[in-house]
């Protein structure tokens, strides 16, 4: 049975009902019209929000009315400015129109929620890091320095996830499989910053790259794109040997370009014992700590274990 047709009515109709709650919630004077005479419904009327998102009144009464009409992508933009929607509101309108949401593309610093840090800080035996828009390491934990090696030794480009892939001879050593890992990396670096195309930090990182390594400038050209996915990773650490993890990306609600990455030690090769070894070698050691953006000031540039 096809059920497509009362998917499509559904939709129609949880769209019109959200258009009509949003312009029932606003007075004029939300949206600089004057209040005229008494109202005997709330909210705007439907002609006032036509005029404000510089639509026909009659087109938009059936957009209201659930009927089998489609609005643009800039149209739908207008409705969102007109009925003074925030980001959230207009993601979900665009998707109850069975359109991708607009993208938003960020800048300036990159700050790690102080909740994701506690998080951080509790994985006592899981490497793990807070990955930003440019898959900058933004903040780790004690396992991670423990595994990866200390971030904070780290400073600008070279503290990125893909630095250490192409650019990083140790961070690659560790890596046993990296022929496979690397072009899979890349592929879904491209994907995720493919809202940046053109920003300075990407751009620089990028020739960066093509620079330091041949394999990079062969297989960015490729265009391959990736999403994320979790897997096995095998590390050989110069002190523990051979370790193999189980590792997934999660996204962050809040901060829609930032990614918490976390590997799960395995009983293969021994990796539990191994970690719990190298952790204990740490004793003394900071438990979580991060860094801020390069244009942060350096009293900021440190945040180690988040306040209780």
């Amino acid at each position: 049975m096809d059920t497509r047709p009362a998917t499509h009515d559904n939709r129609r109709r949880a769209f019109a009902a959200f258009l009509r709650s949003r312009r029932e919630r606003l007075a004029p004077e939300d949206v600089g019209l004057p209040p005229g005479l008494r109202r005997r419904t709330p909210g705007l009327r439907r002609e006032e929000v036509a005029l404000l998102a510089g639509v026909g009144t009659t087109w938009y009464t059936w957009l209201e009315q659930g009927r089998d009409v489609r609005p643009s992508r800039e149209v739908l933009s207008a409705l969102a400015k007109a009925l003074r929607l925030d980001p959230t509101e207009t993601r979900h309108l665009f998707l109850l129109d069975d359109r991708a949401p607009p993208e938003t593309r960020r800048s300036g610093p990159e700050i790690v929620p102080v909740p994701l840090l506690r998080m951080l800080d509790s994985m006592r035996g899981q490497p793990a890091y807070v990955l930003g828009r440019r898959w900058d390491v933004l903040a780790w934990n004690r396992a991670a320095v423990a595994v990866f090696g200390d971030y904070e030794r780290l400073d600008g480009d070279a503290r990125n996830i893909m630095h250490m892939v192409f650019a990083d001879p140790d961070h690659r050593r560790r890596m046993v499989d990296w022929d496979g890992l690397a072009p899979a990396s890349l592929a879904m670096f491209r994907a995720d910053s493919v809202r940046y195309a053109g920003d300075p930090d990407f751009e620089r990182l990028i020739a960066i790259l093509k620079a330091a390594s041949r394999e990079f400038r062969a297989w960015w050209p490729k265009q391959e794109v990736l999403r994320p996915f979790g897997g096995h990773k095998r590390i050989d650490h110069p002190g523990a040997g051979r370790m193999v993890f189980e590792y997934t990306s999660l996204a962050v609600a809040e901060q829609p370009d930032m990614k918490l990455v976390a590997y799960t030690p395995l009983e293969e090769e021994q990796t539990i014992g191994k970690l719990d070894r190298l952790l204990a070698s740490l004793d003394g050691r900071p438990e979580a700590r991060g860094a801020a953006p390069r244009d942060m000031p350096s009293p900021g540039r440190r945040l180690t274990r988040p306040p209780a």
